[in-house]
């Protein structure tokens, strides 16, 4: 039998715990404001700290979302990431109210992860995408189709968490990191693929179909 997904993100229990820990003692002292206060702030981690199970789509040659937010920019780039020739930009902003679990959008092998220290601007912003600090996976299925997935650190994120290693076969909608407390993921496919989402659209991680492949066998 499967093991049950635990519906919290494990890079979350440290907070949730101190949070806890905090209203606890704070109830034991018997100071009721600062109990409240810190009871609250553990409600809200977490709620920020959600992982909900999702419904994978299962064919072939679709691209799925690998975040929840909203996509904000959808554009054509000459140097994409880790993948040669121009490709289409997909970009979603996750606002601190999203979950923030990021999926894969294929299924594929982990061919190379590079990471890139920067700033932490507005990740809504265009700068954001060249300026900030950011962690490149370049995932390639087994008919030898690639993309590039780009978690893009942000004004409030200050940490991104990418379990994969360069080497790793993950499974569409398979968990492969988080960026805490609100920033964007860029998905990068090259322009053969139909895009089926717009500017403005919301995303749900591991469920929304961003783009699908013209050929299964391309």
């Amino acid at each position: 039998m499967r093991p049950e997904q635990i519906p919290v993100a494990r890079e979350g229990v440290p907070f949730i715990g101190a949070a806890a820990l905090a209203s606890v003692v704070f109830a034991l002292l018997e100071w009721p404001v600062p109990a409240v206060a810190a009871l609250a702030v553990t409600a809200f981690v977490l709620y920020f700290f959600r992982d909900p199970e999702r419904v994978v789509p299962a064919e072939d040659n679709l691209i799925i979302a690998p975040a929840d937010g909203k996509v904000v920019d959808i554009q054509v780039v000459d140097d994409p990431p880790l993948l040669g020739g121009s490709s289409r930009r997909i970009s979603i902003f996750m606002n601190v109210f999203n979950v923030h679990v990021n999926r894969s959008p294929v299924s594929g092998a982990v061919r190379e992860i590079t990471y890139m220290p920067g700033s932490f601007l507005p990740a809504d912003k265009e700068r954001a995408m060249v300026q900030n600090e950011q962690n490149a996976l370049l995932i390639e299925d087994r008919h030898g189709r690639a993309i590039t997935v780009v978690q893009v650190a942000g004004l409030i994120a200050r940490r991104i968490v990418c379990r994969a290693e360069t080497g790793d076969w993950l499974r569409r909608g398979e968990r492969f990191g988080m960026i805490r407390f609100g920033s964007r993921l860029d998905c990068y496919v090259p322009t053969e693929c139909r895009v089926l989402v717009s500017h403005g659209d919301k995303t749900v991680a591991g469920q929304t179909v961003l783009a699908e492949w013209i050929s299964k066998d391309a």
